[in-house]
């Protein structure tokens, strides 16, 4: 990795760390600069304003987000339903409990949202990201007869919502067994139509 490319990576990986933290209004691009070892003047080489720091890890967050989330259908077989949905789950599960930092960013971003727009609309794609991600696995499994059509775009907002609350009590430190919780979901949404 070149030297600019190195210095926007630490820049990202501070800017992270340290809005996961204090939040966004508690810290600076002098703070940030100066953990990273370069001057404020030099980060605007790599980002035109603070509010452009915010949204690219914002994105980056979301691309991240999507990608620990994504069900390939394709992968998808008569057997192995459940065992993908319990999969995408248990992904997310340990790396929210592995990175506490990342469900704080995202939860500076949740407030971000109550006052700009930019964020309150990214937050509902994320939202329906979700509900289709569940609904095209759902439709998919009733495609190759894995179950049976009843009630999936209901069941796939079911575990939609499940699948989002989850990370809001691992932010709180609630001691749960959130995998136990996750397979019992998703074991009670798809009993009866398997």
């Amino acid at each position: 990795m070149g030297n600019k490319e190195q210095t926007y990576q630490d820049i990202m990986e501070t800017a992270f760390k340290m809005f996961s933290k204090k939040g966004f209004d508690q810290t600076s691009l002098t703070n940030i600069a100066t953990e990273v070892g370069i001057s404020k003047p030099a980060i605007y080489y790599y980002f035109k304003s603070k509010d452009e720091l915010i949204k690219t890890l914002f994105d980056t967050l979301v691309k991240d987000i999507q990608s620990v989330t994504l069900i390939k259908v394709e992968n998808m077989t008569a057997q192995n339903v459940k065992e993908l949905m319990y999969d995408i789950g248990e992904k997310s599960i340990d790396r929210q409990e592995k990175e506490r930092s990342f469900n704080q960013l995202f939860n500076h971003y949740i407030l971000l949202a109550s006052r700009d727009a930019y964020y309150a609309d990214q937050l509902v794609r994320i939202q329906h990201y979700f509900f289709n991600t569940f609904y095209d696995a759902l439709k998919h499994a009733v495609q190759i007869n894995a179950i049976k059509d009843e009630a999936i775009l209901i069941k796939s907002q079911v575990l939609a919502l499940l699948f989002d609350n989850i990370t809001n009590y691992i932010l709180t430190g609630m001691e749960l067994d959130y995998k136990k919780i996750w397979k019992e979901a998703v074991d009670n949404t798809l009993r009866g139509i398997e």
